[in-house]
């Protein structure tokens, strides 16, 4: 790739210029103005303590690496949380970034401007939706969501007043807002955050009787799900069963929302999650990487049939279909495509947890699941907790976290290569084999 070529051809201006290795060695792993120490003591001290980091102040990135203020450098096997697709500081990004942050970088829908309407031409062609509706983050996707399916079980199914409701799997994860939260099964999510939003139902996940009977109630206007439930520890559903909940969401009139924030954009091996099966929700929405974590950029997908129920005044987002994110939301889809990343994901994740099934003792791993490069691995308790084993990766040069339970996950850059694998693979089985009973 480019940025890596021209890292290369940097290094080997550095030491054709006399200043030998030590001085190309500085160049790609140059330290911080303080250190990682101080960094992490100054953010405890100033910042709201909403999440617990694993130890690692990172100064830069490029491709799947990072380094942190001491200068290491580390495998990232996280990707902002499945968002870094393209990876770090893409050079085609890079230089879209600069010339359109240098052209017109905001103007808000007040007025038109001269990329929305190219973004919402591709991004309606790229995934065969009628009309998208822009917005910024995930959550911000799903809450728009929610929203569409509520005035379309009022004003299209002819549901009572005040009467609609949304069904969510429970272990459901789509973020924190107050809506997000009261969807949520995790007490850490809602405890001491009530009360909370009304007009949410729940079932278990991947359970079609459970769906089908709270489908029969005629108040629900749509069942909204995460494809494969990433937070909950990457649980992917039987096979069918996503085919069977476009089936029963068709029989009853309820729209299926499909939450392919963290599924989409080729992170399991498809486009969308729900190509895998060859169904389409009636709505889709995406996010994370689809602006290749320059900008948050999120997008809520659905034919005229849906997106009709929205008219002027009744949604809208200061920076939705802002100018530099739709530019890059474009470019990020047309890497995707030019460099086979959805490709990749499948061949690659495939080989990965083939290898770490061959590799990693079941008793120190009970089990290994996932698609593409969307994937996790469960640690035995009585070898720790799945955070000191993150910790444990990260001290081996290799950057990931866990999820709910003693579950981590590995949702590296789509960009990873064989040999940048066979590293990460060698790093996870020496920090398991590094495991001893508690």
């Amino acid at each position: 790739m480019l940025m890596r070529k021209t890292g290369q051809e940097l290094l080997s201006k550095v030491v054709q210029s006399g200043q030998g290795l030590v001085a190309a060695r500085s160049f790609f792993g140059r330290k911080s103005k303080h250190s990682s120490a101080q960094y992490i003591e100054k953010e405890k001290c100033y910042s709201a303590h909403n999440y617990i980091p694993i130890p690692a102040v990172l100064s830069r990135g490029e491709g799947v690496h990072v380094w942190d203020a001491e200068g290491k450098k580390y495998l990232d096997f996280l990707a902002g949380f499945a968002t870094l697709n393209t990876g770090h500081c893409h050079p085609k990004l890079v230089s879209t970034l600069k010339e359109q942050a240098s052209t017109l970088h905001h103007t808000a829908r007040a007025f038109h401007n001269d990329v929305f309407p190219e973004y919402a031409e591709y991004v309606c062609k790229y995934f065969g939706y009628d009309k998208v509706l822009p917005m910024n983050t995930g959550v911000e996707g799903g809450e728009t969501a929610v929203k569409i399916a509520r005035r379309w079980g009022y004003t299209v199914k002819k549901i009572c007043e005040n009467k609609a409701l949304v069904v969510f799997p429970e272990g459901n994860f789509w973020g924190r807002t107050m809506s997000a939260i009261s969807t949520s099964t995790n007490p850490v999510m809602y405890e001491n955050f009530g009360p909370f939003m009304e007009g949410f139902g729940l079932v278990p996940y991947n359970d079609l009787c459970a769906l089908e009977e709270a489908l029969k109630n005629p108040n629900v206007c749509a069942f909204m799900m995460e494809p494969i439930q990433g937070e909950a520890g990457v649980v992917v559903p039987n096979e069918r069963y996503l085919s069977e909940v476009r089936r029963l969401c068709t029989m009853y009139n309820v729209l299926w929302i499909a939450d392919e924030v963290q599924t989409g954009l080729g992170r399991t091996g498809a486009l969308l999650a729900c190509d895998h099966e060859c169904v389409r929700p009636d709505m889709a929405i995406i996010g994370k990487g689809l602006a290749g974590g320059f900008t948050p950029v999120s997008a809520v997908l659905a034919n005229d049939n849906v997106m009709s129920v929205i008219t002027p005044g009744s949604h809208g987002s200061t920076f939705g279909g802002n100018p530099l994110g739709c530019k890059l939301a474009m470019k990020t889809l047309e890497i995707i495509k030019e460099e086979k990343l959805i490709e990749n994901s499948a061949i690659l994740g495939e080989k990965f947890r083939t290898e770490l099934i061959c590799r990693l003792p079941k008793d120190k791993v009970p089990f290994i699941r996932g698609k593409g490069l969307m994937n996790a691995i469960a640690i035995n308790p009585e070898y720790g907790t799945a955070w000191d084993f993150c910790v444990k990766l990260k001290d081996n040069g290799l950057l990931t976290k866990p999820c709910d339970g003693n579950v981590v996950r590995f949702t590296p850059p789509l960009i990873l290569n064989d040999q940048q694998l066979s590293q990460g693979l060698d790093i996870i089985e020496k920090t398991v084999n590094e495991l001893k009973k508690c």
